[in-house]
């Protein structure tokens, strides 16, 4: 197989005694700080260890990275050791991993949230071990929402929308390229995420429920799709369509956006000595539809270790390491990366670099999962052909009705050959 095309390689120090020193590749994500806090920490665990560590950047979109990941895993390649996996993925790959259970600690394993334990144990395998966790946020402007006579964030999306189209018809005044509100909108894994939390909070359901069941065909769905869509082109760009996390960080970040939805890693950014809102960014929950509740997508990455890797002990020691609290400490204050481990919540650390960690702890406490676990290996088209659905409303190609009834038509036909 085609050897992977970016290796960064870390230096390390001799080997420890007589213990044969090996090579580990890991696979890391690239957005944001992402690529080089994994460097980081992987650097600090071959200088413990004198083993050496490569790093293999993956692509920035969940959606490529999976299916890079497919190819490896699929052809029993040895290239890469570790990889790092979505929260929806041990179902889908859970053959490829080396279990876990029994080879780091319980008490360790034990430390994390249970939720996200369960989404990476697959028929009694422990798949992969907890990284980071993610949920969706509402970003807003602090001064905006001050020189508009707003004395809160937004609670419903409604109130949401009316409060971007204000302070939007204000700021384009002097500035024409001023949004008010920007999100992921690109048909991808990120537009799955960003739906399900508009459909969830106007109490339109999870798209399939824990049994199984298609539920998506409902108004409060229906309603939840066109209300998004109705932003297209007046409170948000038209090319909102197009946006991944990065772009609409970066629209945010350069002072063009009043209201941003986010993973928490955007906060340390646009605290960062380069952002023109540094000092100016407010954290809440996602507004609710009509007689809903907030909905945040629970998001999160985990390590596992390839049943093909040819340094597993070294392999599993790596993730463990990463993995422990020390590291996903340094990760919080420096990125703002959601620790896994209950315990540091409570870190003063940790919330003097991230004041929202505690305030909005229920957010990601509660975050509501996509349906990985009852669609199992089909998780994958489930997601595309939601995402693909919802595309085709934000670019009126579809009326939310017409989109969700076509949609749980698709799903059943999926569903048709097992899930």
């Amino acid at each position: 197989m085609k050897k992977p095309a970016m290796l960064l390689a870390l230096t390390t120090v001799a080997a420890f005694g007589s213990a044969q020193a090996v090579t580990v590749t890991l696979a890391c994500g690239s957005v944001g700080q992402e690529l080089q806090l994994c460097k980081d920490g992987a650097a600090r665990w071959a200088k413990k260890t004198g083993n050496t560590v490569k790093v293999f950047e993956s692509p920035n979109l969940t959606n490529d990275r999976l299916g890079l990941y497919q190819q490896q895993l699929a052809a029993k390649s040895s290239d890469i050791d570790v990889y790092q996996l979505d929260v929806v993925w041990p179902g889908l790959l859970s053959q490829h991993f080396v279990d876990l259970k029994g080879k780091i600690p319980a008490a360790e394993v034990n430390a994390n949230f249970k939720g996200i334990i369960a989404a990476d144990t697959v028929n009694g395998k422990l798949v992969a071990m907890p990284w980071f966790t993610d949920a969706g946020l509402l970003y807003y402007r602090t001064d905006l929402m001050k020189k508009y006579g707003y004395s809160a964030a937004p609670k419903t999306w409604a109130e949401l929308a009316a409060m971007a189209s204000k302070i939007q018809a204000g700021e384009q005044k002097t500035n024409k390229a001023f949004a008010g509100y920007v999100f992921q909108g690109k048909n991808y894994e990120g537009l799955t995420c960003d739906a399900l939390e508009w459909v969830a909070s106007f109490g339109g359901g999870a798209i399939v429920d824990d049994a199984g069941k298609i539920t998506i065909n409902n108004p409060r769905a229906a309603a939840a799709l066109n209300a998004a869509a109705s932003w297209v082109g007046t409170v948000s760009p038209k090319g909102v369509t197009t946006y991944d996390e990065e772009p609409a960080r970066g629209i945010f970040q350069s002072g063009n956006a009043a209201f941003m939805r986010n993973w928490p890693y955007a906060w340390a950014l646009g605290q960062g000595e380069d952002s023109k809102v540094k000092g100016n960014i407010g954290v809440a929950p996602l507004p609710a539809g009509p007689g809903g509740s907030p909905a945040a997508t629970l998001g999160g990455w985990q390590l596992g270790v390839s049943m093909y890797s040819k340094n597993q002990a070294a392999s599993i020691e790596l993730v463990r390491y990463l993995t422990g609290p020390a590291e996903q400490k340094i990760r919080a204050i420096e990125g703002a990366y959601n620790p896994t481990i209950s315990a540091l919540y409570q870190d003063k650390d940790i919330l003097k670099a991230n004041p929202f960690f505690g305030s909005l702890l229920s957010v990601f406490t509660n975050a509501v999962a996509r349906p990985s676990g009852p669609t199992k290996g089909k998780y994958n088209q489930v997601s595309q052909a939601f995402s693909t659905a919802v595309s085709d409303v934000l670019n009126k190609k579809m009326t939310g009705t017409a989109a969700v009834a076509q949609l749980s038509t698709d799903l059943a036909r999926i569903k048709g050959r097992g899930w």
